[in-house]
């Protein structure tokens, strides 16, 4: 009967509750040891800064139509509800001598390696495998290799940001402040990541680093692209090696004999068990975080396209969009550092949770905002448009591309308010609730 009791309500047993504060950091660690952890998030930002910015247009060049690209990105969301819950849930539980975070990040920096090297060698793999030469030739064995390779980055990406998060809780040692910091310095270090991660995107001649990287397959915007993943992943391999190497954390006790015979819900009886005993306070913010997410991601799935596309006035291929694409990489790496300030400053300013709920309903407010903007830069965008061929003028009016450089900038705001204040108010809400921080 024991072992009935203690999955009631289906939340960890007890004796395994007890395990995992082992692994807690008694005091919360050196300031060092989290900024150590935190900076992991500048390498996997660095990536998927150059995923939004760079890959939508490079798979409309394989030969992907504009309007089935969206369907490739449903892998981050579809990956993300699965394995993000089973990495957090499988860390907090792990019992290796490396310790219970560290395996999972150092697995997931290994496929996220793998899966760069499938997206920036793709147009050369599908040519040695037979596709055809030419940019407006569709090429459906770089395609395949592309979509795998995006699938196992994405997949990659999620399973390294729930462990870093609940390392640096762990390291917090409880401490609401501690955890709210830790939080804003991996946003901080996550606005690093996207600002050199579209800085690079913006640059056209990058690929003169790697003089190899241009190929008979792959033309100079596919080299530049190459180049920059080459860059990231040699970024996120430093950083996550040292962070590995320097912090150390509590090793888990081995499960007894005892515990092992005592009945366990298995992990998604034991995810819905827990969602039934969440306070109506973790409802709210779960439902606001996927309204929020679910609004980003509509604007970054197009961002630099829109640049292109709407702003300029380009089609693919034409000199005109690429110029929108870099300008929106611009954009982006202005979006980043904003809200790499804008981390910094919630420290400060969220000195409580009333404060702290007060900037995320605001920054949210502005995010609506931005997105409306969107509409109206566009309409003005085609209006400037037509009068310059009215008056045989070329390019984009400078009026228009400073307001969607201020759109960018300005949604740096709420980019960093959620990457800070909820994930914060989660692990003080799972801490209450009595589970895991993964």
């Amino acid at each position: 009967m024991e072992g009935d009791a203690s999955v009631e309500n289906g939340k960890h047993p007890l004796a395994i509750e007890q395990r995992q504060q082992t692994a807690l950091s008694p005091t919360p660690a050196p300031l060092w040891k989290v900024v150590a952890v935190a900076s992991i998030s500048a390498g996997v930002t660095f990536g998927w800064a150059l995923q939004f910015s760079l890959l939508t247009p490079y798979v409309q060049l394989l030969g992907i139509p504009h309007k089935w690209a969206s369907f490739i990105w449903l892998c981050g969301p579809i990956s993300g509800m699965v394995v993000q819950p089973l990495a957090g849930y499988y860390s907090d539980c792990c019992t290796s001598r490396f310790g219970r975070r560290r395996p999972f990040i150092a697995t997931a920096t290994s496929l996220v390696t793998t899966a760069v090297i499938l997206i920036g060698f793709a147009a050369d793999i599908g040519h040695l495998s037979g596709d055809p030469l030419g940019s407006d030739i569709s090429k459906p064995r770089a395609i395949v290799i592309f979509v795998v390779g995006f699938w196992i980055l994405d997949v990659g990406n999620n399973l390294l940001m729930s462990p870093c998060r609940a390392f640096l809780a762990d390291l917090s040692g409880g401490d609401q402040r501690k955890t709210r910091n830790a939080n804003a310095f991996y946003s901080f270090f996550s606005a690093v990541g996207h600002v050199l991660g579209y800085a690079a995107g913006s640059f056209s001649r990058l690929h003169n680093v790697f003089p190899f990287s241009s190929t008979r397959a792959c033309d100079v915007y596919c080299a530049n692209l190459k180049t920059c993943f080459i860059i990231s992943i040699t970024l996120l391999i430093t950083l996550t090696v040292i962070a590995l190497y320097t912090v150390g954390e509590n090793k888990l006790p081995e499960i007894t004999e005892e515990e092992k015979r005592t009945k366990t819900v298995p992990f998604f009886g034991e995810l819905f068990g827990t969602l039934k005993e969440f306070p109506k306070s973790m409802w709210i913010l779960l439902l606001v975080m996927g309204l929020l997410s679910l609004a980003r991601f509509a604007f970054s799935l197009y961002d630099t396209d829109w640049m292109g596309r709407e702003v300029y006035g380009g089609l693919v291929g034409e000199k005109l969009y690429e110029s929108g694409v870099h300008a929106g990489s611009l954009g982006l790496m202005l979006y980043a550092a904003v809200a790499g300030v804008t981390s910094l400053a919630v420290m400060f300013l969220a000195r409580d949770v009333r404060g702290g709920n007060l900037i995320w309903g605001v920054s949210s407010i502005l995010l609506a905002v931005c997105l409306a903007m969107t509409v109206w830069i566009t309409k003005a965008a085609e209006s400037k448009r037509r009068h310059t061929v009215a008056t045989g003028r070329n390019g984009v009016d400078p009026g228009v591309k400073a307001a969607a450089l201020g759109l960018f900038a300005l949604m740096g705001i709420p980019q960093a308010a959620s990457y800070t204040i909820p994930f914060a108010l989660a692990a003080t809400y799972s801490a209450t609730a009595g589970v895991g921080q993964g």
